[in-house]
């Protein structure tokens, strides 16, 4: 039986009231606070004040403490639209945002299939404003965003952890770079590369994710309409 079908164990208040949601909520601000390394049901129980064993009336191994963490950020994931591309807009926005507030959701979304009751809810929530596209496109239009947003929010995020390990960020590593850039296109050997590096605009990382999620939704767009 899956963690979020089985019966909770009876609360006791002594020596401290305990239940899922309780130790998911520690598990989060440990995860939040310095990453998944420090997550486990040992470091969950200390922050708690309880024994270790005690969690295990609760969650059976991390994997689950894991799945319980995801299903929560779901529940942050509000996707809204009245139509196709507005609820797959929205699900690509709410699930960014909520990537970088938990940075440690970018390292599990994608992974195991995530059926908690939130992210049920959320796939409901989307798949019912998809009424009117065809069945068969349905889990791969979902998809195509999903793996759209999972690729752009891990680069993102990438870039984030690099520059607090680094202390540089993105003008002082172009600084750093630059002269060996210029002495690569003097070469010749790169012009396209140099023409777009040189001439095109530079874009934030907002407007790069709200330009790539536009030219994903142009092409489903294209396909719904053929």
């Amino acid at each position: 039986m899956l963690v979020w079908e089985r019966p909770e164990p009876p609360d006791r208040p002594v020596p401290a009231p305990l239940n899922r949601a309780r130790i998911v909520r520690a598990a989060i601000r440990l995860a939040d606070a310095d990453g998944l390394e420090a997550v486990s049901l040992r470091k969950v129980a200390t922050a708690l004040g309880v024994g270790p064993m005690r969690l295990y009336s609760y969650i059976a191994s991390k994997e689950e403490l894991l799945d319980l963490m995801v299903d929560a950020a779901y529940a942050e994931i509000r996707p809204v639209g009245d139509g196709w591309r507005e609820v797959l807009r929205s699900l690509a926005e709410s699930t960014r945002q909520a990537a970088h507030e938990h940075e440690w959701l970018a390292d599990l979304l994608g992974g195991r299939p995530q059926l908690g009751p939130h992210a049920l809810a959320n796939g409901e929530a989307v798949v019912a404003r998809l009424d009117g596209v065809d069945l068969d496109d349905v889990m791969p239009m979902v998809a195509a965003v999903n793996a759209y947003v999972i690729g752009a929010v891990r680069r993102e995020i990438a870039a984030r952890r690099a520059e607090r390990a680094s202390g540089m960020d993105e003008r002082r590593w172009q600084a750093a770079l630059g002269p060996y850039l210029e002495r690569a296109f003097a070469t010749g050997r790169f012009p396209a590369l140099a023409t777009v590096v040189c001439d095109a605009a530079h874009l934030d990382a907002d407007r790069t994710f709200r330009m790539g999620l536009d030219f994903l939704l142009d092409g489903i767009e294209a396909r719904v309409a053929r």
